[in-house]
């Protein structure tokens, strides 16, 4: 008879075996080289939560939904398996709740329509234009029975065409329209000013989070830019980067481009001076 846990026994099932969704966000945040600030700038989860979640502690999150909400979020920040950890958590606290029918709160948020009132400012606008009209009318007429004889009469007196105005010679031509300054293209990258650090950055790949700071400490941008979106920033005396997955971002520093083989979801910590591209 064998003392001990036995292979088939649940001490040693391959569940037990992960680590916690809490353990495992822990782990590849570290990983990452980002601290849980960085995390919760990025993400827009606040410090207490994520603190909470990576300690397996989701009452703070505010409900499974919310909860769900978060660990997606944090698991797309550190570069895990968003889908993995959110069906880890429905393993463990009994599954996804069935969707909520939409139509008893549609009924219960229906806003009734107010009575509509008269519009009297409408009856009087439409009241004063046919009295107007009426007027007009009645003066047409009256001049159509008095006036006709003597239009005859006077002849080429009423029906002379009206001296045509001279033209004034004041009146000086317009100036010729220019065309609106060019926006900027990509030769302002490349003509920087020497007496500054110019960076400019594309999303060549997947949504990749960055920050960039200034040599004072100021945050210019702290964000995720998709595919195919830039970014350009400068200062006097430096620029300080972090990119969250430095293969999908192509830098240009100083109009030159930045040649550097980073391998995919790998986070980088670069600086950038007046003298540069070289990495800080």
């Amino acid at each position: 008879m064998s003392i001990g846990n036995s292979p088939d026994s649940p001490g040693n099932s391959p569940e037990n075996d992960r680590p916690t969704i809490g353990r495992a966000l822990q782990q590849a945040r570290i990983a990452a080289g980002l601290t849980v600030d960085e995390v919760s700038t990025s993400t827009r989860v606040r410090i207490p939560i994520v603190h909470a979640i990576e300690a397996d502690d989701f009452t703070r999150c505010g409900g499974d939904v919310y909860a769900r909400g978060h660990i997606r979020t944090l698991a797309t920040a550190v570069g895990l398996d968003a889908s993995a950890l959110v069906a880890q958590y429905d393993e463990e606290h009994g599954g996804r709740p069935a969707p909520t029918p939409a139509a008893p709160l549609f009924e219960a948020e229906r806003i009734r329509p107010e009575p509509r009132r008269p519009n009297w400012t409408a009856a009087m606008v439409a009241a004063i234009v046919a009295v107007v009209g009426f007027v007009g009318f009645t003066m047409f007429s009256g001049n159509d029975k008095t006036g006709g004889t003597r239009s005859v009469a006077e002849g080429a007196t009423a029906t002379a065409p009206a001296p045509k105005p001279k033209p004034d010679k004041t009146i000086k031509p317009a100036p010729p329209r220019t065309d609106p300054t060019p926006a900027p293209s990509d030769s302002a990258i490349a003509a920087a000013p020497k007496d500054r650090v110019t960076v400019k950055m594309v999303a060549t790949g997947t949504k990749s989070w960055v920050s960039a700071r200034a040599a004072n400490g100021r945050l210019l941008f702290d964000g995720f830019l998709n595919k195919g979106d830039s970014k350009t920033f400068t200062d006097p005396k430096k620029l300080d980067l972090v990119l969250g997955d430095a293969d999908a971002v192509q830098l240009f520093v100083n109009g030159k481009e930045v040649e550097d083989d980073f391998s995919p979801g790998q986070v980088e910590r670069l600086t950038y001076t007046k003298g540069d591209p070289e990495v800080g």
